[in-house]
């Protein structure tokens, strides 16, 4: 990358970081608290910006970027999120769904960290359970609720490896 573009990716991952400490400071004030469901939407808001910012610099680089991963991570972030703002009478399940985004977002921040790693080291900092736990969670939501605002494809199976090329 140029020094343009490392400017560029640097108030990049200033700017997620910010969001990421208001995502973090939300969660651990929803953590046990369902009657606040709703404002696990606040949460796609906030990992939305991060997504949308990603997405937009992975348009500059080559397809084995670590945008592309930030991109496709916060995109699962942001339909976990969305999901679970829609979580009717299950509170049970919802305070795993906030324990998950916590751990997620926490994730999310160390990847911002290590973007000058190959794709391939970068991907070794998920933690070892992230796709299981991502997997039976979304297993758990009705194919009724949405991923996101305005967006009515469940997350499934195929998305989430997708998502996250564990098959190749």
């Amino acid at each position: 990358m140029s020094d343009l573009d490392k400017e560029i990716l640097n108030e990049f991952v200033v700017e997620s970081k910010g969001l990421i400490t208001g995502m973090i400071e939300l969660l651990e004030g929803l953590e046990g608290d369902f009657s606040a469901v709703a404002r696990l939407g606040d949460y796609g808001n906030h990992v939305d910006r991060i997504m949308g910012g990603a997405k937009n610099l992975a348009l500059m680089v080559g397809p084995d970027d670590p945008l592309h991963l930030v991109a496709d991570y916060t995109a699962l972030c942001k339909a976990v999120g969305y999901k679970a703002s829609q979580i009717q009478s299950n509170p049970q399940f919802y305070d795993i769904c906030v324990a998950f985004l916590l751990d997620a977002t926490e994730t999310l921040d160390t990847i911002l960290d290590h973007l000058d790693l190959p794709l391939v080291e970068l991907k070794k900092k998920f933690p070892s359970t992230f796709i299981e736990r991502l997997r039976w969670i979304s297993n758990e939501f009705s194919t009724e609720i949405r991923a996101s605002v305005g967006h009515t494809n469940a997350l499934d199976q195929g998305g989430i490896d997708e998502l996250m090329d564990i098959n190749s």
